[in-house]
């Protein structure tokens, strides 16, 4: 048997995704730090509103993804491994963007509530959804068979999704230091150049999000065939080991003797026999 060579993830999707997401990255960046005015009263600390908003966005999706995949692997008749790998790729992703939310809003914090961090329903919230999906990127690497293994991973999937909502409507179910949303879709608090960067930075960074998912989905494909040809192996050897070795013939008389074949059950022949 011989184990399969691939190139890489990466395929004409991913390769379009990747110059996309490059190009509005840039655009993002160059309209952020060199277009846009600074704010009358945040000064350049408005800025962090074309990152912070976004990735933040981006983690919910990534936990959206994961519950919907995990749902859709939970039942019977739309059970596949390809949405427990996308269950645990988004939810990978979903983590980075979760932890870049929450060191975004820590440097707005600072100069804005005079601290790094304070235990406020938004915040506290967000922290506990990144240590939730970090507990269930831990429960996808415990041992035990691996249909089994999915079934949790996807009920605790489902389970940790749930604070999603609440984080989001935190805001507006208790009172908060974090501000409300900047993209009110009636009354939006920011205007002209600044609202156009900060939906453009929203389409950067789901391309960003699209492409990392791809390749990790395509990952975890590699390493599940990987594993398999590898135990195909360790069984083919094994096989090999315990079949029984053919006879090897050794001459060990006068020229014309017929060749004794050691280990043979044929060769019955006594010291001292007549010939």
């Amino acid at each position: 048997m011989t184990v399969t060579h691939n190139k890489g993830t990466g395929n004409r999707t991913t390769r379009v995704l990747g110059i996309l997401a490059l190009v509005s990255m840039a655009a993002v960046i160059w309209l952020g730090l060199v277009v846009t005015p600074p704010d009358v009263n945040m000064g350049t600390l408005v800025r962090l509103i074309y990152v912070h908003p976004a990735v933040a966005t981006m983690a919910y999706v990534a936990f959206g993804v994961t519950a919907l995949a995990s749902l859709l692997y939970l039942f019977p008749r739309t059970r596949s491994w390809r949405w427990d790998r996308l269950a645990g790729a988004s939810a990978e992703v979903g983590v980075v963007f979760c932890a870049l939310t929450l060191a975004t809003g820590s440097i707005w914090g600072r100069p804005t509530w005079n601290v790094w961090w304070t235990w406020d329903a938004r915040l506290t919230l967000t922290a506990l959804l990144c240590a939730l999906f970090i507990g269930y990127l831990a429960l996808r690497r415990t041992g035990g068979a691996a249909e089994p293994r999915a079934i949790r991973c996807a009920v605790a999937g489902v389970l940790f999704s749930v604070v999603v909502p609440i984080d989001h409507y935190a805001t507006q179910w208790w009172r908060t230091l974090h501000p409300g949303d900047t993209l009110d879709s009636l009354h939006p608090l920011i205007h002209g150049i600044q609202l156009w960067t900060m939906l453009l930075s929203f389409v950067a960074f789901g391309l960003v999000y699209a492409w990392l998912v791809l390749h990790r989905t395509r990952l975890e494909q590699l390493e599940s065939r990987l594993e398999n040809e590898g135990l195909a192996l360790a069984l083919a050897a094994r096989r090999a080991e315990a079949a029984p070795r053919a006879p090897v013939p050794v001459h060990n008389g006068p020229p014309g003797a017929v060749p004794v074949a050691v280990g043979s059950a044929e060769s019955a022949a006594t010291d001292g026999g007549q010939p």
